[in-house]
């Protein structure tokens, strides 16, 4: 009975190794030149190899050693063979075909009743498609820490599963800062709800989205990004990931904003440029068209400049005019503008105000350069044409008529304001 027993329990045993997916080799323990004899391989050992059965039998385990097999890995697995003690290792093995694939093994010795070792039994598992996926995965982080720009990856809830060290050095945050949390972390409030609805509404659809986002550092300052968010789908297109890939635009858009200011002011003198004086008149006079309110404009020219440039050089007539748009701004209120409209002349608005209060705010701005002194040339003054829009006049017809009052200004004497209105009155200052 005890030997029909073990046939039965040595049949299942070999019917499980032979189903094992991993690979079972078992060697003899003889050393010597036709030493460690292969004297079974299951099926997932052959599948793994491509030898057949007949092929490997008999043979040394050596036959599968190829140029690439880590000759430290091999000595290390003979000492413990030697020594009869665990052996656990991976080195690269070749098939019968000649191509390489990774295994990883272990080697038990196998005793028998009187304790001396008879076998070795080793375990395979090919592991090339995890060292492959390990690669694949420590090469797609390389390329992802590589660029410069900032590449986020989400969970489908948009929790943060993954930044790269652009995303570090962009916003500052480390990877451990925003592991788990959401990219919302980084809303600097400068865009509304309006753009973060359209913006889910289009990823929702399994769209793209791409867009400037204002976004605020780990040191609190706006960080202007160009962004491309991408929706992930599995295989029955449900999205599972996000992954934002984002530039940033900070020093670009500091840089244009700086240019818009320059084109927008005068260098010289910090009033508005031509350009940025007809845009705030052509506002102003909508504005006043809009509200019904009234507006008034002012024509200012400094009275013999070309004497001054003459006489003193025109970097002398440069301190001159840009000290005379000083006066002009600091006189005026904070909602009229002053522009420097050509050469020596000053264009100033005066918004929401009739022609009563614009000739208050004109002989305030007269006086303000009058009363101030220039190096070597003294006192300089002002000659003022004004006008108030008329009801259902043209801006041009209104510029016109106070250009025209400004002439008169100047033929009368100087530094005086010339008034345009229906009747003509005196011309009021020195």
């Amino acid at each position: 009975m005890k030997s029909i027993a073990s046939h039965i329990e040595a049949s299942v045993i070999a019917q499980a190794l032979d189903q094992s997916v991993n690979a079972v080799l078992l060697t003899e323990a003889h050393e010597g030149e036709g030493g460690h004899r292969i004297v079974y391989a299951n099926a997932a050992f052959l599948r793994m190899t491509g030898y057949g059965e007949e092929e490997i039998l008999g043979q040394n385990s050596r036959i599968l050693q190829g140029p690439d097999t880590c000759g430290e890995v091999i000595r290390r697995l003979r000492q413990c063979l030697a020594d009869g003690t665990f052996f656990q290792g991976s080195t690269i093995n070749y098939r019968k075909d000649g191509r390489p694939y990774v295994v990883e093994w272990s080697v038990s010795p196998v005793r028998g009743a009187s304790g001396e070792i008879t076998h070795f039994l080793s375990l395979q598992q090919d592991i090339s498609g995890l060292i492959a996926a390990q690669k694949a995965t420590q090469l797609f982080d390389r390329i992802l820490n590589a660029t410069d720009d900032g590449v986020v990856i989400t969970d489908s809830r948009g929790t943060i599963e993954f930044v790269n060290k652009g995303f570090e050095e962009i916003t500052g945050y480390g990877l451990t800062e925003v592991l788990g949390r959401n990219p919302s972390m980084l809303k600097s409030g400068e865009q509304n709800a309006d753009f973060y609805t359209e913006m889910w509404n289009t990823l929702k659809q399994g769209h793209s989205y791409k867009g400037t986002f204002v976004n605020r550092g780990k040191n609190d300052q706006l960080i202007y990004c160009d962004e491309t968010i991408t929706p992930l789908t599995d295989e029955n297109d449900t999205i599972t990931h996000y992954v934002s890939i984002f530039r940033d635009l900070t020093t670009r858009v500091l840089e244009e904003q700086m240019f818009r200011e320059m084109v927008r002011f005068d260098g010289l003198t910090g009033a508005l440029t031509r350009t940025a004086g007809e845009l705030a008149l052509e506002n102003a006079f909508m504005q006043s068209r809009g509200s019904k309110l009234p507006m008034s404009i002012a024509l200012a020219d400094i009275d013999h400049f070309k004497q001054v440039n003459d006489q003193w050089g025109h970097s002398t007539g440069d301190v001159v005019l840009k000290t005379v748009s000083g006066n002009l701004i600091a006189a005026l209120r904070a909602n009229d503008s002053v522009i420097r409209w050509g050469g020596d002349e000053f264009l100033l608005i005066f918004g929401g105000c009739d022609l009563s209060h614009a000739l208050l705010l004109a002989e305030r701005c007269r006086q303000a350069v009058a009363d101030s002194q220039h190096e070597n040339v003294g006192v300089v003054t002002l000659s003022i044409g004004l006008g108030e829009l008329r009801p259902d006049e043209a801006l041009a017809d209104l510029i016109e008529r106070v250009d025209q009052a400004f002439y008169r200004a100047k033929k009368t004497g100087r530094n005086q304001t010339q008034v345009s209105t229906a009747e003509e009155p005196p011309a009021v200052g020195i």
